[in-house]
């Protein structure tokens, strides 16, 4: 008899520990929820109006109906609202693969799409240009629709194209995409510059004099410096995360993040996969080999390459990324450039793949409250939301005023800048 009541103590201690341990999340994901109705949560990229255009060529607002789950996007009204945001760049991206006139009408049709979404559902999304209209819209209960470009082959190296893309709302402009410029080196092209030539050099002090963000995600290491030397104002990567941690070309090595720091920008920590785990990253660059070696077995038979891919995952199977693992990238940046220069940058439905734990835009109190659990203050949970975002964006509006007072729009073209 002693001995079943050892074991039935024992059973009951276990049950009320995992009850405990049941609670004490609840209590945290409460605390993270009660943050984010505290501060606009900012995320830096989300690529819904190019996923938009992808399932629905028409981009057709009328169909696509945001106000329900949509459960073949990330993205909708309801999970928007259940994980807090309350501020939201809207990637305009098109891919390297337009150039010229090409890029810039689809990047035309992409701004047009925000436009949309604002005017028709006003109750939810309000466009905002400034820090100040993303704090009103907070405020009023909505959330505050901010433009981002994806990569400086949408202005089609015309710095008046650039200006007009800011007058229709354009407030980041990502410096790259996946391909150099013919004035700026990309992280994932072989580099040609170096960084920026000097009319690269023109397109940041441009962007300063307006007040648009330089957004460094997707740029070389040299073009990050280059940039952080050029500018005026304080940078941001929009979506990218810490190489220490994951060893690619799109993260951000300790010497920018350090950079950055003395710059007094924003690194936005991004959820995809392969930025996020090492093992991760490393399984795609062992794919990347294999499809590389079945393409030249059988180059022109890409369903034999799919069904040897197909074969070699069965065999090979695919590590996932944790939200742990996001939560340890914030902790290394904390460490290296400090609490004041950290952000969020999710790349919701412009990744294939997702972080377990970081599914879709529902998802951030979960990482709040794991940050909570890390023992982070409130204080600094409220600048990583988005304090620091709106800082940064107050202090390039202050820089932009004192230009304009003495600097005219640039006339330079490319051609008179980066002579042969």
């Amino acid at each position: 008899m002693p001995q079943r009541l050892t074991i039935a103590a024992v059973l009951v201690g276990i049950l009320g520990a995992v009850s405990t341990g049941i609670d004490a999340q609840g209590d945290l994901l409460q605390r993270a929820r009660a943050l984010h109705k505290q501060v606009p949560l900012i995320d830096g990229h989300n690529d819904y109006p190019w996923a938009l255009r992808s399932v629905d060529p028409g981009r057709d607002l009328a169909t696509a109906d945001i106000t329900r789950p949509v459960p073949s996007l990330m993205t909708d009204i309801p999970r928007l609202r259940q994980g807090g945001v309350g501020g939201q760049f809207w990637s305009v991206y098109v891919p390297s693969t337009m150039q010229g006139k090409e890029a810039v009408r689809a990047t035309l049709e992409q701004i047009d799409i925000v436009h949309r979404m604002t005017r028709r559902w006003p109750e939810t999304f309000e466009l905002a240009l400034t820090a100040a209209d993303v704090e009103r819209a907070f405020k009023a209960g909505r959330i505050g629709s901010l433009i981002g470009m994806e990569g400086g082959h949408s202005i089609d190296s015309s710095l008046a194209t650039l200006r007009m893309m800011y007058a229709l709302g354009a407030r980041y402009m990502t410096i790259t995409h996946s391909a150099n410029l013919p004035w700026a080196d990309a992280s994932t092209d072989t580099p040609v510059l170096g960084g920026l030539s000097k009319f690269g050099e023109e397109v940041i002090r441009e962007m300063n004099r307006m007040g648009m963000l330089v957004d460094l995600s997707h740029v070389s290491a040299d073009t990050m410096a280059d940039a952080i030397r050029v500018s005026a104002a304080p940078v941001i990567f929009s979506h990218s995360s810490a190489r220490a941690i994951c060893n690619v070309p799109r993260n951000v090595p300790d010497t920018v993040l350090q950079m950055v720091a003395k710059n007094g920008g924003v690194v936005m920590v991004t959820f995809v996969p392969g930025f996020i785990s090492q093992a991760v990253a490393d399984y795609d660059a062992r794919l990347t080999t294999q499809r590389q070696m079945l393409r030249s077995e059988f180059p022109n038979n890409e369903a034999y390459v799919n069904v040897g891919l197909e074969r070699w995952r069965a065999q090979n199977p695919e590590p996932k990324a944790t939200l742990s693992q996001a939560a340890d990238h914030i902790d290394h940046m904390r460490k290296v450039a400090g609490i004041d220069h950290i952000g969020l940058g999710g790349d919701f439905d412009g990744i294939t793949a997702v972080v377990v734990g970081l599914e879709d835009v529902s998802t951030y109190p979960a990482l709040t409250a794991e940050l909570l659990k890390r023992g982070y203050k409130d204080d600094d949970i409220r600048k990583i939301l988005g304090l620091n975002v709106l800082r940064v964006m107050k202090h390039a509006e202050k820089v932009a005023a004192g230009l304009q007072r003495t600097r005219q729009p640039s006339a330079a073209t490319i051609e008179q800048l980066d002579v042969k």
